[in-house]
């Protein structure tokens, strides 16, 4: 079976990186398109993924459109010589609308609701859309769900085992720090919205930043004031980094399910939000704050909590009880399509074998 995965996200490359390793073993042949998006193709050559890259991408409305063409012409090209059996994808519009024009399946992962203009771009042209269970619309006979989330592709324990970063951070012995992170506001779902305001981001630096390290993590440039707090590590130490962490402060929802995942304590702080964060919220794995009301005064009642790690990973726990393992499902989901889709179908539970 030939694949084309199309890439858009460094967390994209988390979501397949196990798949593309576990599928080729397996005998099948893969092609990576990527974007040159902050991260996303250092991350594919630190794992030994080769890609051909489809560019920058482009700013604003219009420059999103242009772009739309010049990355479809791009997979097309590639496609005619490729030939794949299936595409796959994270909501992928390119991918999508390519597959459509060849009369090739699309199979599109997507965790994001409020994702509207890029939903109603790949959506028509995919064949299967799949989605964690907490996910809150229903796309119609396209759509299936899954027991679990998009980030235990690369979190599970099956997969991942956090390594110390004392050396790494620099940090003196039994140390303990925290992690911002701020995001660009420069996709298409995030016109309009807002997190952390600066006078709010100062607030929490200076309170915290006198009893642990502070570490920014950031899409677009730092003001000058916040560079010395700059995380400066190679991008797929990040997890480590989060895993070790004693709270995470930010705007960014991947980061924030990600500690939810890892057992870290989080707060996340966008007026977006999703069922993914919903259901962790609920769990007790994160906070969720629409603006930066109340966001320093509950980073100061957590870190004043007695065995605060320990208690958030017990919330872990209770969180993943029913998970399956997302990278076998999927193995075995594009393995055997499409009669994977009639079986899934037919019997929900089937997914529950894939534990």
């Amino acid at each position: 079976m030939k694949i084309l995965i199309d890439i858009g996200h460094p967390a994209h490359v988390h979501y397949f990186r196990n798949f593309i390793k576990i599928i080729e073993k397996r005998e099948h042949n893969v092609l990576v398109v990527a974007r040159d998006k902050e991260v996303s193709q250092i991350l594919l050559k630190k794992y030994n993924i080769s890609f051909v890259t489809r560019g920058k991408g482009g700013s604003g409305l219009l420059g999103k459109i242009v772009y739309l063409f010049k990355a479809n012409f791009l997979l097309f090209s590639k496609a005619l010589v490729f030939k794949p059996d299936i595409f796959l994808s994270f909501a992928s519009p390119y991918a999508a609308q390519v597959s459509w024009l060849l009369r090739k399946p699309h199979i599109a992962f997507t965790d994001t609701e409020h994702a509207k203009l890029g939903n109603y771009a790949f959506m028509p042209f995919t064949s299967s859309i799949i989605t964690p269970n907490t996910f809150q619309r229903d796309l119609g006979k396209k759509h299936i769900k899954f027991n679990g989330f998009m980030e235990q592709c690369y979190l599970d324990e099956k997969y991942f085992t956090p390594s110390s970063v004392s050396d790494l951070l620099k940090l003196k012995e039994d140390e303990k720090y925290l992690i911002l992170r701020f995001v660009s506001w420069g996709a298409s779902h995030d016109i309009g919205h807002s997190g952390l305001n600066d006078e709010s981001k100062i607030k929490i630096i200076d309170r915290f930043s006198k009893g642990y390290r502070v570490f920014i993590s950031s899409e677009a440039e730092l003001p000058e004031f916040f560079l010395k707090y700059k995380l400066n590590i190679s991008p797929e130490k990040m997890h480590d980094v989060l895993a070790n962490a004693e709270l995470f402060i930010g705007e960014g929802a991947t980061m924030a399910s990600e500690c939810a995942i890892l057992g870290t304590p989080a707060i996340y702080v966008n007026s977006l939000n999703a069922g993914t964060l919903i259901a962790q919220e609920k769990s007790g794995s994160i906070f969720g704050f629409r603006n930066s009301d109340g966001v320093l005064e509950k980073a100061i009642e957590l870190l004043e909590t007695v065995n605060l790690k320990e208690k958030f990973q017990e919330n872990q726990k209770i969180l993943l009880k029913n998970s399956i393992d997302v990278t076998k499902f999927m193995v075995q989901f594009i393995e055997n399509y499409p009669k994977s889709v009639d079986i899934i179908k037919k019997d929900p539970n089937h997914q529950l074998k894939f534990k």
